[in-house]
């Protein structure tokens, strides 16, 4: 039975007649008695008639649900969560990063991609980060000036708003200032969080003087955290718009934190930095168009390549998470991540072939290579380059409002806090994006992987992502907005949950809390959440895949749109995390 049916009626549900021999018969449930949860599902969704947010911090997620209650739309809150999260998650949230929107409006039922990843300042070159002796130098690329890319979510968020919300910077932006102002109460994510990187923002007095006490301790949960540079930051911005962050006062403080940190991004870097509108890429599977980000994030195009190889195998009846279905799953992944590694880089500097990527008879082509019983060595697969390391702290949200418009945005520092660097004066977490580029095509880099030429370092370029904000459209309409934080596992993440729902009819929440895996063809390992049973991984491994159990893999933030209403479901893998509709 189709998954919202199965999450609608009470199918299984027969409340037993006590003392009757009946008692273990399962009675049918007629449409009319419909539920709009079902008592055979193993975690339930949130519901709401209207409108949902679904983000990785529970404030930033009200924030937005009270911009849809006050009358705006999936834009209007989009931003609201944007900006808020810059204040109360501070490692990913931000507004001196970068990330990906996926818009979708319901009239005239158009989808558009906004890119506003960061840019390499226009004096970066192909040796930035190369030392006298010719190795990449790891610290020049995360936790130095030369390590910042030129922010983008300010001017992301801006377009956003002008071209298709209904309110102003002024409204949306009011709950991030008071937060930042008068403070929000530290959780316990929060501060764990800012102990875990100490050692790295402490290097850095301007972000030491922010995130810790004036004698250096911790903030304990329960206290109050003020950020009253960063509302003042905040206030320019919903004043004079990107001119407040792009130039001006704050221009020149985040400059100055830049260069005197060793960087090379200049005033004219700010003010010339650009977000280019694309359009989506898009695939079909098994009836539910799939629309993702088109490069240079890597996510969508892989999203559906993968998507397009597992269609030509009966999934649904090999079964959830089955080693049958799991081998198929990582000999699929192990491809498209070879591909990911030669192909994809920035469009408005390398040609992505895109279209042949993501065709039904490449992908056919791709699945005829793959043994039902035998896992291909990776070594036996045509090697590329890999794209660099990509940071856990990126951080994803969905909007969707009453009107049927959705939001699906994606957006980081990189690394947890970025480059740790606060440009004093401002309260604004600069990012070390600088690091997902190719330091030295061809070479690994601290993590093991090799970047390609693709996605070598260039002045004004924008480095590939793995940023994957997808929504999923059921008879030209967006079904499931979902999307993950994850690095590299972000885009096989991503396709789980898509597949949960389609292949194995999960309610959203049930597709969000399954148990998950990841191969990224090199290293040629698989790996595995614990939560994935141990008969499973014997299984997996006779058929020749080299089994790593990991740490947890994501943290999606998604939505599912039905004629009963909205649900929706927070990934129980971070804390702090709330999907909340009205």
């Amino acid at each position: 039975m189709h998954s919202l049916k199965r999450l609608f009626v009470a199918m299984s549900v027969a409340v037993p007649l006590l003392g009757l021999s009946s008692a273990f018969h399962v009675a049918p449930v007629h449409a009319a008695e419909s539920s709009i949860y079902s008592y055979m599902a193993t975690a339930q969704p949130v519901w709401a008639k209207h409108g949902m947010v679904s983000s990785q911090e529970a404030l930033a997620t009200r924030a937005g649900v009270e911009i849809l209650k006050l009358g705006g739309n999936a834009v209007d809150a989009a931003v609201a969560v944007g900006f808020a999260l810059a204040v109360t998650l501070p490692r990913a949230g931000n507004i001196g990063g970068g990330g990906f929107m996926l818009v979708h409006l319901a009239e005239p039922n158009k989808t558009i991609a906004i890119d506003y990843r960061e840019m390499a300042p226009s004096k970066a070159h192909r040796d930035l980060f190369i030392n006298e002796h010719g190795d990449a130098v790891a610290k020049l690329s995360r936790e130095h000036g030369l390590a910042v890319g030129v922010p983008g979510t300010v001017m992301g968020m801006e377009l956003a708003l002008k071209k298709y919300g209904t309110m102003t910077l002024k409204q949306v932006m009011a709950a991030a200032i008071k937060m930042a102002d008068e403070g929000i109460t530290v959780t316990q994510d929060l501060s764990t969080s800012l102990i875990g990187v100490k050692r790295r923002i402490t290097q850095w007095p301007s972000s030491a003087e922010i995130f810790y006490k004036t004698d250096g301790s911790n903030y304990q949960v329960g206290e109050n955290f003020k950020q009253t540079e960063l509302a003042h930051s905040l206030s320019l911005i919903a004043k004079l718009g990107s001119k407040g962050f792009y130039q001006g006062e704050t221009a020149q403080k985040l400059v100055k934190a830049v260069q005197g940190a060793g960087g090379i991004m200049t005033l004219e870097d700010l003010k010339k930095y650009n977000v280019v509108e694309r359009k989506p890429v898009t695939g079909d599977y098994r009836g539910y168009k799939i629309v993702s980000m088109p490069p240079p994030s890597s996510g969508g195009v892989h999203i559906i390549e993968m998507l397009n190889i597992l269609e030509t195998f009966p999934i649904d009846k090999l079964g959830h998470n089955t080693a049958a279905t799991l081998h198929l799953m990582a000999e699929s992944m192990r491809r498209a991540y070879a591909d990911r590694s030669e192909y994809l880089g920035d469009p408005d500097f390398y040609k992505v072939p895109v279209q042949a990527l993501t065709s039904k008879d490449y992908a056919s082509k791709l699945a005829g290579q793959i043994k039902i019983n035998k896992a291909t060595p990776s070594s036996e697969i045509k090697p590329g380059k890999l794209a660099p390391y990509e940071s856990n702290q990126t951080t994803h949200y969905s909007v969707v409002d009453k009107w049927g418009n959705a939001v699906s945005n994606t957006y980081t520092l990189n690394f947890s806090y970025g480059s740790g660097l606060v440009a004093k004066g401002t309260g604004i977490l600069l990012n070390n994006e600088m690091d997902d580029f190719s330091a030295k095509p061809g070479t690994p880099n601290g993590y093991g992987l090799v970047g390609g030429e693709a996605n070598s370092v260039e002045g004004n370029k924008r480095p590939l992502s793995s940023m994957s904000p997808t929504i999923v459209m059921k008879d030209g309409k967006p079904f499931i907005i979902t999307g993950s934080p994850g690095g590299s596992r972000i885009i096989t993440t991503t396709m789980q949950i898509i597949m949960n729902v389609i292949d194995h009819d999960l309610n959203i929440a049930e597709a969000t809390t399954a148990p998950r895996m990841h191969h990224q063809w090199l290293p040629d390992v698989l790996r595995v959440e614990q939560s994935l049973n141990r008969d499973t991984i014997d299984l997996l491994e006779a058929k020749g895949h080299k089994v790593n159990v990991s740490r947890a893999m994501g943290s999606t933030q998604s939505i599912m749109v039905t004629d009963q209403g909205v649900f929706g479901s927070s990934d129980p893998r971070r804390t702090g995390a709330l999907t909340l509709g009205y």
